[in-house]
Formats: structure tokens, sequence, C-alpha cells
């Protein structure tokens, strides 16, 4: 019952740490195996349970992610905080929006 691990990308980073990459690789394979339909009950529930802690490192590695991007958007000669658009329309709402209220400003 033990829960195989997935060759290819990295399973861990240089402190021993899971890779988001690894962990997104073995997800991948957990979703397949379920998919499978060959898993029996304990097993599936198992691939489930590491799946679910699977998802909550990816995560909490994007949300790392997303506030140092956050940190390091740059406006003109100052650094700003702006938060992560989560979709290309959503950043282009915000490019308008933010012209509009240059144009705004301007008047």
């Amino acid at each position: 019952m033990s829960a195989k691990k997935s060759g290819g990308a990295k399973a861990e980073d240089g402190a021993g740490q899971p890779s988001f990459e690894g962990a997104m690789q073995r997800l991948e394979t957990i979703v397949a195996e379920m998919e499978d339909g060959k898993l029996n009950l304990e097993d599936m529930i198992a691939r489930f349970e590491e799946g679910q802690k699977l998802i909550g490192f990816c995560t909490a590695k994007l949300n790392e992610v997303e506030k140092k991007v956050e940190m390091l958007v740059k406006r003109g000669e100052s650094v700003t905080l702006e938060p992560f658009p989560e979709t290309e329309d959503e950043a282009e709402d915000s490019r308008t929006d933010a012209r509009a209220q240059e144009k705004d400003e301007l008047f």
C-alpha cells in the first residue's frame, strides 16, 4: 500500500524539501492512478490523502511566490506593492483602470 514515487522531475530541493515541480508531477501520477480505477478502496483513500497534502504544499508555494512578485512590481522610478492579477483579463482591466486614473489625475 505504499505510494509509488514517479521518476523524472527532482522530487526535492537542496534543503530536502519537496520541489513544486516534483509535487505537481506526483499529483499528476496520483490522478492517473485514481482515474485508472484499478486501486482498491484503501489505496484510493491513501492516494486521496497524499494528494490533499500535495495540493496544500503547492498552494502554499504559489502564495509565497505571489507575495514575492507583489513586492517586486516596479512602476517608473519607485517600487510599489501591487496585487498579482489572477488572469490576463484581470491584468488588462487593471492596466485600463490605471490609465483612466492617470488621465483623471492630469485634469
